[in-house]
């Protein structure tokens, strides 16, 4: 090999097993390769980065002080090349849902409890991540839950269910001795939103009866302001059970069409568990009705 050849994670590892080792016949056992594939690998490596690498003696093996820096990131470079065929390995092991506030909300825990009675060899996890994907765009997870809009063109889609809309307000707040609240009611405070992945808009109200707006970008800001008492905020159920907090009541919101709710997922690389968890997360909406 050139010194225009291709760097390949082999020469790293002959590197990372020599220094390891302390020795070339030593690497060669360890990598179970002849000590000659080792001393070219080494050679081949040295030529493709120009530098010398290690300082040899009949007795010792050392790192240049190029070979120093080398190895540093040859060590994080094998790291990730092995997390990469582990992840590959182990992907239809796991099952990763993503979310941006409140997962599958009542039914959180249920749908855990019964994925891993019926599914034992796939292992569930739950992600957080505040975009309107929950994380699928970001390829963090391989479902996600999401109550606002679907690009179509990107993602399938299957709605599991619906849940009706909750006002949330401090709970000093005159509204919170109240059993419900009307829409209309509304456009007289000031509503707190997450512009990217909340579920209210001003569009519920008409163009001449909307409420002032403040915006927020995650749910912790958003239970903050509202605790406050200078805003209120519309949500789903899901909110009202994963996110119970001290200074915060909530109360049905009447006269509103009920969030639907959808699993997403990457529309040509589907995980063949996909149908299962629609399956699964359909009848838990389906029960409680």
């Amino acid at each position: 090999m050139d010194g225009h050849g291709d760097l390949e994670l082999r020469h790293l590892r002959c590197l990372v097993a020599i220094v390891d080792t302390g020795s070339f016949t030593d690497a060669a056992i360890e990598l179970g390769v002849s000590q000659a594939a080792v001393s070219r690998a080494l050679i081949a490596l040295e030529k493709i980065l120009g530098v010398r690498l290690l300082h040899r003696t009949s007795r010792t093996v050392a790192p240049t002080t190029a070979g120093v820096q080398v190895l540093a990131r040859a060590r994080l470079l094998l790291t990730e090349a092995d997390n990469l065929v582990r992840e590959a390995a182990t992907g239809h092991t796991r099952l990763r849902i993503g979310h941006a506030w409140s997962a599958m909300g009542r039914h959180t825990a249920e749908f855990q409890r019964r994925w891993h009675q019926r599914y034992p060899g796939i292992a569930l996890h739950l992600i957080r991540r505040n975009t309107s994907t929950g994380g699928l765009a970001e390829g963090l997870c391989d479902l996600a839950v999401v109550r606002t809009p679907i690009d179509l063109r990107r993602y399938a889609h299957a709605r599991v269910g619906s849940e009706r809309r909750y006002v949330a307000m401090a709970a000093d707040d005159p509204w919170a001795r109240r059993r419900s609240v009307r829409l209309d009611e509304i456009r007289d405070r000031t509503l707190v939103v997450d512009r990217r992945t909340g579920t209210t808009t001003a569009h519920l109200w008409p163009e001449d009866r909307r409420p002032a707006l403040e915006y927020t970008q995650d749910i912790d800001d958003w239970l903050a302001a509202i605790a406050t008492g200078r805003c209120v905020g519309v949500t789903p159920h899901a909110t009202v059970t994963q996110y119970r907090r001290d200074g915060i009541a909530y109360r049905p919101l009447r006269d509103a069409a009920p969030v639907p709710v959808h699993l997403i997922w990457r529309r040509h690389d589907p995980h063949p568990a996909t149908h299962a968890a629609v399956a699964l997360l359909t009848d838990l909406y389906r029960e409680e009705t």
